[in-house]
């Protein structure tokens, strides 16, 4: 519970008895446990709230669906881009050119593209 060893909680009991005192430790300790007490008292009634207002279905959610970490967009977009292609398989004309990592694209080659791009659609209007 919260990383607390026994070395650690022996370590904080040393430093309680040093700050507050042999003499005040037990009322102190007293008190502690009271607002630990009252702390968990106060969760429960809330608690026990929520069930109420919420009614017998507060028992059939399920939170884990609710939690914001399970919201990766990462993860989201890759299912997304999986299932596409998983429904649909595009003809070999419709796939993009794929271009090994790492490799540049030469001049030659890019003009060359443009050239055909520029040939076969008009701009601004114009017709060919």
């Amino acid at each position: 519970m919260f990383g607390l060893t026994f070395e650690k909680l022996l370590l904080i009991g040393l430093i309680a008895v040093l700050v507050v005192g042999p003499d005040r430790l037990p009322a102190a300790a007293a008190g502690f446990a009271r607002f630990v007490r009252a702390l968990r008292d106060f969760a429960n009634g809330a608690k026990s709230r929520v069930q109420e207002e919420l009614g017998p279905d507060y028992d059939d959610i399920d939170w884990k669906k609710l939690d914001p970490r399970q919201y990766d967009p990462r993860r989201i977009i890759r299912e997304a881009l999986l299932e596409d292609s998983s429904t649909s398989s595009p003809s070999a004309a419709d796939k993009p050119p794929v271009r090994a990592s790492g490799s540049s694209v030469s001049g030659s080659s890019v003009s060359a593209a443009a050239r055909n791009v520029s040939a076969a659609t008009p701009f601004d209007g114009e017709s060919t």
